[in-house]
Formats: C-alpha cells, sequence, structure tokens
C-alpha cells in the first residue's frame, strides 16, 4: 500500500469521468456502475455505443452485463488470481507495453515471478471464471489503444483489499494504460464527498492534502497555524476505534454523518462496543440507529442548508450554495464543531464564513494551493491545483509517478478470512439496490423509493432453492457465525450455484448482522463483500 500509495497518490481516479465514454475498453470490476453510479453509468454506456469493449467482472448478473462483451463470474474473493491470470496471458502473448514498462516502471521481473502459475487453468479452479472467457478477456483489454479500468467497493472491502488495488495498478502498468485519455485506474467512491472528506485529512495517519503526520515538518507547520502541539503518531481507524472502545480503552466517540450500526459489519459487535463508551456524541439530521445509542445528538444542517465544497470521485472540487436556512436549532458542521472548541477552550476557531475555510484549506494543503470560491464561482477544479494560475488537473501521471517510477508487486492470491464449510454452506455478498442508498437514513423516508423497494430479500439461484424446497418471496433464516435475520427469498439467477445476495439498506434484516469484521490489516476495511451463511427454512 505504502508502494501503492506513492506511485499513484491518493485513492481518487487518476482520469477524468467525460474520458471513459472515449476509452477503447473498460473493464469494471467489484462495480455496480449503472445502479449506483448512474452518471457514470451514462459515460460507459456511450462507450458502448461508440465501440468500445467492456468486460465486467462481477459473481452478480448486474444490468451492465446485459453490455458486456464478456462477464467474468468470478467466486467473490478472488480477486487477485484473476488479475494475475490477465497479466499472465498478457505477458505470455508478448501483448505488454514494453517501451512503458522498461522507461516509467520497475519491480517486473518480481512480478513475472509470482503471476508465472497463474496460468488459465490454475485461475479457472479458484474462480470459477472459464479459462476460455480469461484468455479472450485479457487480450481484449490488452489490445485496446485505451483502457480503462473502473473499480468500486466490489474491490476494495476485503481482507485482501490492499492487494486487489495492487493487482489492478499491475495490469494498467503492464499494458502501458496509465497517463493518456481514456485509461487510467479509476476508483468509484461510495458515497458523496468521500473524496473531500479524505483530502481534508479524515484519516488517521494524514493532514490535507495527504501530508503525513510523522513528517515533522508537515507537523511543525500545522502546529504553527493552529498554535497547538501535534501528537507525531498516527491515530486509530474506524475499526480500530471500534474494537479498543469494546475492550473498554477508548472511551468517547463523535460520530458526524455516519451510522455505523447499519454499515459496519458484525452489528452486535458495533453495538456492544458503542453502548460500552462513556459518551457517544452524534451528528446528524435524522436520528439514525447509531444515534439512538448517543448520549448527546447534535442536529446538523442538511446539504441544502449550508455552504461548501464536494470534491468528487474525479478530484473535481465543486462549490454548493445555500439554499434555505437551516431548520430548528440545526447549523453547518463547522459552526458546531467550532463552537464546541471554543467551549473546550480553544481560541482558534474564529472562523466567520465557510469562504474563511477554504482559505485556510489552500494556504496549508499544496494540491488545494490554487482552489479559491472566487474561481469556482465560474468553473469546477480538479486537483492537483497549487496555484491561482493553475488551471487544474484531468489526468494523473502524464509525464512520471508521484514516486517516480511505478512500482509493480508480485501479490499471490490469498483466501477470503472466512470460508464455507458444511454447516455454512453459502458465500454471503452485500450491496445495493438502485432504490436505495447507502443505510436508507434518506431514501427509506421517501415514499416513492420505499414503495419500489419496501424491505430487505436474499437472492438465490433456483438450484439452490430447489434443494432446500424454498419458494419465491417465502421468508427465511440466514444464520452466519455472528447472527441471523429473517429475510425473503427471490429466486434469480443474477447469482450463481452456492452465492446468495442481501442489500444492506434495511434495519429490520440488517445484512450486516451477518458479515464478518475481519479487515485488510494494512488498509483496516473491513470484508464486507465474503463471508460464510446458512439458510434455514421456517416450517410453519
Amino acid at each position: 500500500m505504502a508502494g501503492l500509495a506513492k506511485a499513484f497518490g491518493s485513492g481518487a481516479m487518476t482520469n477524468s469521468i467525460t474520458e471513459i465514454e472515449d476509452s477503447n475498453c473498460l473493464l469494471v470490476a467489484g462495480s455496480n456502475t449503472t445502479e449506483q453510479h448512474p452518471l457514470i453509468g451514462r459515460y460507459v454506456l456511450r462507450a458502448k455505443e461508440k465501440g468500445a469493449h467492456l468486460i465486467v467482472v462481477d459473481p452478480r448478473a448486474i444490468p451492465l452485463t446485459r453490455y458486456a462483451d464478456y462477464h467474468l463470474r468470478q467466486r467473490p474473493g478472488t480477486d487477485v488470481a484473476w488479475i494475475n491470470g490477465f497479466i499472465h496471458i498478457i505477458l505470455k502473448e508478448g501483448l505488454e507495453n514494453k517501451e512503458f514498462i522498461n522507461e516509467r516502471t520497475e519491480g517486473i521481473e518480481e512480478l513475472k515471478k509470482v503471476i508465472e502459475k497463474y496460468t488459465p487453468e490454475y485461475v479457472e479452479k479458484i474462480t470459477n471464471i472459464p479459462k476460455q472467457d480469461l484468455i479472450n478477456a485479457a487480450m481484449l483489454y490488452a489490445k485496446s489503444k485505451s483502457g480503462s479500468i473502473l473499480y468500486c467497493m466490489g474491490i476494495t472491502q476485503h481482507t485482501t483489499g490492499v492487494d486487489n488495488v495492487c493487482s489492478c495498478a499491475n495490469l494498467a502498468m503492464v499494458t502501458g494504460n496509465i497517463g493518456r485519455p481514456g485509461t487510467g485506474v479509476n476508483p468509484l467512491r461510495g458515497q458523496v464527498n468521500v473524496q473531500g472528506a479524505c483530502d481534508m485529512g479524515a484519516l488517521p495517519n494524514v493532514y490535507s492534502g495527504y501530508q503525513p503526520v510523522i513528517d515533522e515538518p508537515n507537523r511543525t507547520k500545522f502546529e504553527t497555524k493552529w498554535n497547538v502541539k501535534l501528537p507525531p503518531k498516527v491515530g486509530f481507524t474506524i475499526t480500530d476505534m471500534i474494537n479498543e472502545a469494546e475492550k473498554g480503552n477508548l472511551k468517547v466517540m463523535y460520530i458526524m454523518g455516519e451510522n455505523p450500526m447499519m454499515s459496519d459489519p458484525d452489528i452486535s459487535h458495533i453495538e456492544k462496543a458503542l453502548k460500552k463508551l462513556e459518551f457517544l456524541v452524534v451528528q446528524d439530521i435524522f436520528l439514525t440507529e447509531t444515534a439512538k445509542l448517543a448520549d448527546i445528538v447534535l442536529p446538523a444542517a442538511s446539504y441544502a442548508e449550508k455552504e461548501g465544497t464536494y470534491t468528487s470521485t474525479e478530484r473535481r472540487v465543486q462549490l454548493s450554495y445555500k439554499a434555505i436556512e437551516p431548520m430548528g436549532e440545526s447549523k453547518p458542521d463547522w459552526q458546531i464543531i467550532s463552537e464546541i472548541a471554543k467551549k473546550m477552550g480553544s481560541k482558534e476557531f474564529e472562523y466567520q464564513s465557510a469562504t474563511e475555510i477554504m482559505e485556510e484549506i489552500a494556504l496549508l494543503t499544496p494540491s488545494y494551493g490554487g482552489i479559491t470560491y472566487k474561481r469556482m464561482a465560474n468553473n469546477s477544479l480538479q486537483w492537483p491545483c497549487p496555484t491561482q494560475e493553475h488551471p487544474g488537473t484531468p489526468i494523473l501521471h502524464k509525464e512520471k509517478f508521484t514516486r517516480g517510477k511505478g512500482m509493480f508487486f508480485g501479490i499471490e492470491f490469498k483466501d477470503p478470512a472466512e470460508l464455507t464449510d458444511e454447516e455454512y454452506p453459502f458465500i454471503l455478498t452485500t450491496g445495493r439496490t438502485s432504490f436505495h442508498y447507502h443505510t436508507g437514513t434518506l431514501t427509506r423516508r421517501t415514499a416513492l423509493l420505499t414503495r419500489e423497494v419496501p424491505t430487505g430479500y436474499i437472492e438465490i439461484n433456483p438450484e439452490d432453492a430447489k434443494k432446500l424446497n424454498l419458494l419465491d418471496n417465502e421468508e427465511v433464516i440466514v444464520k452466519s457465525r455472528r447472527g441471523e435475520i429473517k429475510v425473503c427469498t427471490l429466486i434469480t439467477n443474477k447469482v450463481s450455484e452456492g452465492i446468495v445476495f442481501i442489500p444492506f439498506h434495511f434495519a429490520e434484516c440488517a445484512a450486516n448482522t451477518l458479515t464478518n469484521s475481519a479487515f485488510d490489516p494494512v488498509a483496516k476495511v473491513p470484508e464486507l463483500k465474503v463471508c460464510a451463511v446458512k439458510i434455514e427454512k421456517i416450517e410453519r
């Protein structure tokens, strides 16, 4: 991960959204693009209309697979294996971009040693992807003039999430699909302004603009501006916080705009940890499942009631204006934080407006140095934008990588943290529907959307349903090693035999009651996309 970060920077798209439609080949992995990123999905479909090839790698048949040249239905948790298989085929056929590899990368020999055994036959045994489909898809991607990789949480939410992302980078560099229009490694962020939050240092190891907290010059710069002494060590991730709270080592938590009682794995574990806290504050616009556990709930203003910026998945910083005054006692987040800081004795939170905060961001954050409200009034800007004269950066890594040369990593396939057995024979994977968003805090309060999908369901293959003597829309009990839920069946060929799918929006049948809290050792992202479950018929 450290090497990847040095080569590729943050987890943002290397290219721009509009370029997607001009790509010759789109490799979409772990992203239900048309349902969950519909605006970006439009560009994918436009590319297809223009003659681009489309490869979709997903264990489910999603709407996008109808347009795919190849739909590779991998066993969940086997992404490193099929990507290594792609690279094996590309090198064997001599389709690698030798000039790009020689001039702009290092470490190819290490990669070659590892991928040698990932033959199509070997990969098929691991992933269930037919070897000829793997060969055809790999060659299609490699032969394209411009290939773009799009991925989302189907790639990252694994105990091998960092390995999966590094493998995507390996594949792009082997083929030279970096630094040109219509190419790149392009993660699609899962929630609005996730990119902006990370850019602003909402991570335990960096200040704004991904400036490491362990770097003394960085600390000195922020200490001088804020007139405070900052700790020289990395803090806790969300996963760490929950585990430390459960142990009794973390006493207080302040949660803003997040609903871990729905979104995080093994909800019983989350509830136990939050209830063990001495003091829990939740700042939100609705009384969420998490807010119901709080000692204090602070009413935040919605997006329409405040001014500020959002940074999209393509690094585009966009200005949002206030449409109405905050309702009731609600306030913009920055005002709430400032008032709390003042009550705690700070004299450094005398901000008068969001504009003033943006000016401080530009002062302390090199990649945002040229981004101001005045400039954004006329046009949005993509970082890096270091000066007032800089036009912004639509494509990263045109001439060189952040670290100089891109580093290849030889990465071996590892099994998911939890495998099926006789007692728990099904692989559960989770995700979203097109009618609801994330934990349902907003969409489940919307009558029209609730009418379309009123509650949760479990997708199960017809052959599996037959073996279990289940009917469509029959209530069943789904159990994992952590908990159980009752949910109705949806018998469909969208999922393969042995695999089931449950959307996670619904508190009454919360999929994350079942999921595994095992996490990637580097990124600390939990394995929400793979766990073992059993399905029990309810005898009446």
